[in-house]
């Protein structure tokens, strides 16, 4: 798997993680919500490049010119419910895209919340087959909530092709999907990449918990 660390290069993009992690600002959820979806706007852009082009004929009031506009068929695909206003970002800029969704929630098997499962319980997807996935998810922690999103969109297709996209991820959860996806077919861009987990398998420094913060506390 190819791995693309945004914040390696000096962009705006570098502001947008800095205000999400800074616990005075983040309090703002619509603002933490804004950030989230301009970082993929931004990492839309940056994955555009990599699709297949070819130049079409568009007829103006005046005459005809030429574009060369992007040939892939588009699904953005995003776990409930943190992944929603990265989702968000993406499909502002790919507006004609399909969007794919699924349901993924961790729980704690001991009271030391050391032990971690991951449940998938509902999804919502077009048919995949020969697609582009654009899998979108903030945070990258172990990579097992977006790895068993992956299998289970899976069920609905198999697509061309799998990009992937977070804001946040750890040094294990890249390790994952790499030894997940070994070939260089599928790539990873992150806005950052964070050297650890804690005890209860948050990112560190990370920003917290990013559902929470873009909408509430939950029970």
């Amino acid at each position: 798997m190819k791995v693309i660390n945004l914040s390696q290069q000096d962009t705006i993009l570098n502001q947008y993680v800095a205000e999400l992690r800074d616990i005075h600002i983040q309090t703002d959820r619509m603002r933490f919500r804004r950030n989230i979806e301009r970082i993929g706007e931004l990492m839309a852009y940056e994955m555009s490049r990599t699709f297949a082009y070819s130049a079409k004929v568009i007829q103006t009031p005046l005459g005809v010119a030429e574009a060369r506009t992007p040939d892939d068929d588009l699904v953005i695909a995003t776990v409930f419910r943190a992944g929603l206003p990265l989702h968000q970002g993406f499909l502002n800029v790919f507006d004609r895209a399909g969007n794919a969704f699924v349901s993924a929630y961790r729980s704690y098997k001991d009271k030391a919340h050391h032990e971690v499962d991951v449940h998938i319980e509902y999804i919502a997807t077009p048919d995949l087959s020969q697609k582009t996935v654009l899998l979108v998810d903030p945070m990258l922690a172990t990579g097992e909530s977006l790895e068993l999103a992956w299998r289970a969109f899976l069920t609905k297709g198999s697509p061309k092709r799998l990009l992937i996209a977070c804001v946040i991820a750890s040094r294990r959860g890249v390790d994952h999907l790499c030894r997940l996806f070994p070939s260089d077919d599928v790539t990873l861009w992150c806005a950052a990449i964070d050297p650890d987990l804690n005890e209860h398998l948050y990112i560190v420094p990370g920003l917290g918990d990013a559902g929470d913060l873009a909408y509430g506390e939950k029970l």
